[in-house]
């Protein structure tokens, strides 16, 4: 990382230039390099400011802190850049192209398994993505087949008010229902 440590209406001490670049150094596991900073340290009266603009990657992050102690105005500085970082590479995480690339590298690296015949059948992983706990209410099939056709539901899992076990009806893609019924 190139930085560069600039003073406007102070002297600079060498332990300014030392606690930038420690404290800039952190920042590395945000940024790819090549990156570069530019940081300005000024006094006007009992007020320390430090302003840093880093640049990496076509990304710029800025930020100006004001403090009554020099050191206090370079943390603020530089927390602020930290929380920017982090929310812009949060930002690219979850960006929609980048859930398909996964999906399509986990495909890619999916495990080889043989079947019964000897030949090779390929397995992705599968994660759960949302989980839903149900209070199953007691109805009939007709009562069933009514709330499905009412709703936009293209399932209905209810516990069959006669025998007691859990049934599924499910909406078939040619319009009609279908009946899975359990002995549980």
């Amino acid at each position: 990382m190139k930085i560069s440590v600039t003073f406007r209406n102070a002297e600079g001490d060498s332990w300014h230039k030392e606690y930038v670049d420690s404290r800039l150094k952190k920042l590395m596991k945000y940024i790819d390099n090549p990156a570069e900073a530019r940081v300005v340290l000024g006094v006007e009266k009992f007020r320390h400011f430090a302003e840093i603009n880093l640049t990496a990657n076509g990304l710029n992050v800025n930020a100006k802190e004001e403090e009554k102690e020099m050191h206090l105005a370079i943390d603020a500085a530089i927390d602020k850049i930290e929380r920017q970082l982090k929310k812009h590479r949060e930002k690219i995480r979850e960006h929609k192209g980048a859930g398909n690339r996964e999906e399509l590298a986990g495909e890619a690296d999916a495990a080889a398994e043989m079947d019964d015949t000897g030949s090779e059948v390929k397995t992705a992983d599968v994660k759960v993505v949302e989980t839903k706990q149900m209070i199953l209410k007691p109805m009939s099939l007709d009562d069933a087949l009514f709330e499905i056709s009412a709703t936009k539901n293209r399932f209905i899992i209810y516990r069959d008010a006669n025998s007691n076990n859990i049934n599924v009806i499910f909406r078939r893609d040619d319009g009609k229902y279908a009946l899975i019924e359990t002995n549980y």
